[in-house]
């Protein structure tokens, strides 16, 4: 089951919300709101693997709001500007749901979630990439670390490498939550860190950047 809240400064875009959710079988809407900021104190002590999010409101945009949110709460943008579409993708949403819209494609984003839902917290131990015209299996214990170059992400295994069409940020979301950004260019598997120094980690013979902004984060986790 996903657990979902609605943001939206329309009530009776709020409806069609609500409706549309209590005929989706994984989705529980726990919430609705008006109210961005009353949103944002429930969700301090109410977590949600979900947001349903309107981009224009009066006190703060939907824009700025995700970027609020943790990184591991999935948005799915509503909006009657069309013109948003670009920047919500870039801040990772899960869809972008263009009002007026239908159950069909509401139901549609809902799967989407579902997908990275099932990635994200399932007991699914690999990933199949693509590198070039085959689909490569990759297993999370063999996986030391993740490279990205613009839009493409290097799978570094210890004896392996694979190269794939894709951004760090969509990698990050097929990757268990113990993985560890070490860098905007780096992801890394924990269980492979054998030296950590203030500038750079060591797994098996191979050496990953840490910047300094993710150095505390870095720490933490690996505590």
């Amino acid at each position: 089951m996903i657990t979902s809240i609605a943001i939206d400064d329309e009530p009776m875009a709020l409806e069609v919300i609500k409706s549309h959710a209590s005929k989706v079988p994984f989705l529980d809407l726990k919430a609705v709101f008006t109210d961005a900021i009353k949103a944002l104190e429930y969700l301090k002590g109410n977590p949600v693997d979900l947001i349903f999010l309107d981009i224009k409101m009066p006190d703060i945009s939907g824009m700025e709001l995700a970027a609020l949110l943790p990184k591991e709460t999935m948005v799915i943008f509503t909006t009657a500007y069309s013109e948003h579409a670009v920047k919500s993708f870039e801040l990772d949403a899960i869809d972008y749901l263009l009002k007026p819209f239908n159950l069909s494609r509401f139901l549609k984003a809902c799967q989407k979630a579902q997908e990275w839902h099932h990635l994200k917290n399932g007991n699914i131990g690999f990933i199949f990439v693509k590198t070039g015209y085959e689909q490569v299996k990759i297993s999370f214990a063999d996986l030391l670390y993740c490279e990205a170059s613009g839009n493409y992400v290097t799978f570094h295994l210890a004896k392996e490498k694979f190269l794939s069409r894709m951004t760090l940020s969509e990698t990050e979301k097929l990757l268990p939550p113990s993985f560890i950004k070490t860098h905007r260019s780096f992801v890394v598997n924990p269980d492979f860190i054998s030296k950590i120094e203030r500038h750079q980690l060591t797994l098996l013979d191979k050496i990953v950047p840490v910047s300094s902004s993710y150095f505390e984060e870095v720490m933490e986790k690996v505590k």
